[in-house]
């Protein structure tokens, strides 16, 4: 059969052979932002059959920006450097295309791995930066309120690290937007009380994140992708809402967004979110259908058929799976076979190719259709 999840999809100079992403994952794995042996493990074994795009964890344009001590960064040479041996261990075995989420925690900084309880100073707490004094739970220390040579520099955090990404070889980048981290603190009313030019109308709220994207897509190769993650909703009365984020969806698009990873939540701990498989799909649909840009579906996608229904549909162009490739990190080779399609096999491991089967396993009778 003819499967829409394994078509191949450009965006500017990239190809990618399928639509399946691994999704961003924090690991909590980092040694001062540098990437670990962990990490070659880790993504290497993804890269070899996951999915047609593997995207590494959030990773902080700034060390106040991470949400604990072992978070990933972007912001020295040791950073870049740690990250290039990973990038190219990956790229010398695998079969899938590289990519990075590029992020600041905000006000969600300065926690106890991996994440969820605040660092008290003699565990090496620090100032986390906000929008407003507002700290996302009364029990969690107040953030510095940014000023706005703070915000500019921010923004040339940013960039610089699409420079060090660009530098080691990269292919896609993706802004985090979501999740109650920086740039979805500014968008949303709930943590953006600011009465100057970055607070207040909706116009406000999304200027640091379109400046951010700006400064990036400035910084990072033409030929290459960039995209953001926004949380569609704050699920909570007086939050960023879905008509707000399609009017994001179209600014973005128009400063040359290649793709959103559409999600939800994460900004207010008081937020009711109706869990169930492919729960966030509608809002990925809406904008894509009225935004008239590509969108990546996330969150509880987990099966084949149901990755296929998605993209087949016109719901989304891509999934991002994460919990599904930790569970297996074969899981393109096993959603091709499901599905009667074609997907690549790392040359090392081709001797395990449904082609080679009848000669390793002659007994073995092929399951019922």
């Amino acid at each position: 059969m003819t499967s829409a999840l394994f078509s191949p999809i450009t965006m500017r100079g990239l190809t990618l052979p399928n639509r399946i992403v691994v999704s961003p994952m924090c690991q909590y794995a980092s040694d001062h932002g540098s990437a670990t042996d962990w990490h070659l493990m880790h993504l290497g074994s993804f890269s070899l059959g996951a999915a047609g795009l593997v995207m590494t964890e959030m990773t902080d344009v700034n060390a106040i920006g991470r949400i604990t001590h072992k978070c990933a960064g972007m912001y020295s040479d040791a950073n870049e450097a740690a990250l290039k041996r990973v990038h190219d261990f990956c790229r010398s075995y695998g079969v899938a295309k590289l990519g990075v989420q590029l992020a600041h925690a905000g006000r969600k900084a300065s926690m106890v791995p991996p994440g969820g309880k605040p660092l008290d100073p003699t565990e090496g707490a620090w100032t986390a930066h906000a929008p407003s004094a507002i700290p996302y739970d009364p029990s969690w220390p107040t953030p510095h309120a940014m000023t706005r040579d703070e915000i500019k520099q921010t923004v040339a955090d940013f960039a610089d690290s699409a420079r060090r990404l660009a530098r080691i070889g990269y292919d896609v980048i993706e802004l985090h937007g979501a999740h109650g981290y920086l740039l979805h603190q500014f968008m949303s009313p709930l943590s953006n009380q600011r009465t100057d030019e970055y607070g207040g109308s909706l116009e406000n709220r999304i200027r640091f994140p379109l400046e951010v994207f700006s400064a990036v897509r400035a910084a990072w190769p033409d030929d290459k992708p960039l995209g953001m993650r926004l949380s569609a909703t704050d699920w909570i009365e007086g939050g960023w809402t879905p008509e707000e984020t399609l009017v994001l969806a179209r600014a973005l698009k128009a400063l040359g967004c290649d793709f959103l990873d559409v999600s939800s939540g994460g900004n207010d701990p008081r937020q009711k979110i109706p869990l169930a498989p492919g729960y966030q799909v509608p809002f990925g649909e809406k904008i894509r259908k009225e935004a008239d840009i590509r969108t990546m579906s996330v969150g509880l996608i987990a099966g084949a058929r149901q990755a296929e229904d998605i993209i087949a549909s016109g719901k989304a162009d891509f999934v991002a799976i994460g919990r599904g490739v930790m569970y297996d990190p074969r899981w393109a080779w096993h959603a091709a076979e499901e599905l009667g399609a074609e997907t690549a096999y790392a040359p090392k491991m081709m001797a395990c190719h449904p082609s080679m089967r009848p000669m390793l396993f002659p007994n073995r009778q092929k399951p019922a259709a």
